[in-house]
């Protein structure tokens, strides 16, 4: 078997490449690979693909400033090198800003960090972020939750926000909250809004949403 090395690279997903669907952002990855030039390792049997392995995917429309890609190579160069040359070729709005062996692994990953701005026609910041402590002032918040396991559950969503900060700019509303991303309980951005669409009282209101951290249980930055 041939020799490989791990490597994990960090890029932001964003401007109209926020409407690349998960299995597109892999074909992407893919087709980026191979007019790269970085000698990337090959899965092995009747049909070899490159490995590429993203830990914790992305919503369709949600902007990310931390995404994470595992890849694996037959032969170790400079990461500065293998950056420049994928960098070369992927389409706007994907780009690499960092790349260096892998560190923790996929199941450290506990939660994630994401920016929500607010918006709607008519309302101002002040009546935004009024509507929005309503709506954290709920007893429960209880969404749809699909599994594979145990298919569609209703779960209360309220213990599991963490709102690190907000402020109120003109007519808009920003926070920045922080959602469990593991194993054991999954809620992303898109959960979050929905739950806010239906419960918190605006009516046409417009949220944009960015994914700023993907932390480990303690805290800390995963990678």
């Amino acid at each position: 078997m041939d020799e490989k090395y791990e490597v994990r690279g960090v890029f932001e997903k964003k401007d109209r490449a926020v409407f690349i669907s998960h299995l597109d952002l892999f074909r992407t990855m893919q087709r980026a690979m191979k007019r790269s030039g970085i000698p990337v390792w090959y899965s092995q049997g009747f049909n070899p693909r490159i490995y590429l392995n993203f830990p914790l995917a992305l919503s369709l429309g949600v902007e990310s400033c931390t995404e994470i890609m595992d890849f694996e190579v037959t032969e170790m160069l400079p990461y500065e090198d293998m950056l420049k040359a994928l960098n070369r070729v992927l389409p706007e709005g994907l780009h690499f800003i960092s790349m260096a062996a892998p560190v923790c692994k996929n199941k450290d990953i506990a939660f994630a960090e994401y920016e929500f701005e607010f918006s709607a026609e008519g309302i101002n910041g002040e009546a935004l972020a009024a509507a929005f402590d309503r709506f954290m002032a709920l007893d429960k918040i209880e969404v749809e939750k699909h599994s594979k396991k145990k298919g569609t559950v209703l779960i209360d969503i309220k213990p599991h926000i963490n709102v690190v900060s907000s402020e109120i700019t003109g007519d808009h509303f920003k926070d920045a909250i922080i959602l469990p991303a593991g194993m054991e309980l999954n809620i992303n951005s898109n959960v979050f809004n929905e739950a806010f669409i239906r419960y918190g009282g605006i009516n046409n209101v417009e949220i944009s949403t960015k994914r700023t951290k993907i932390l480990k249980n303690d805290g800390e930055k995963f990678a």
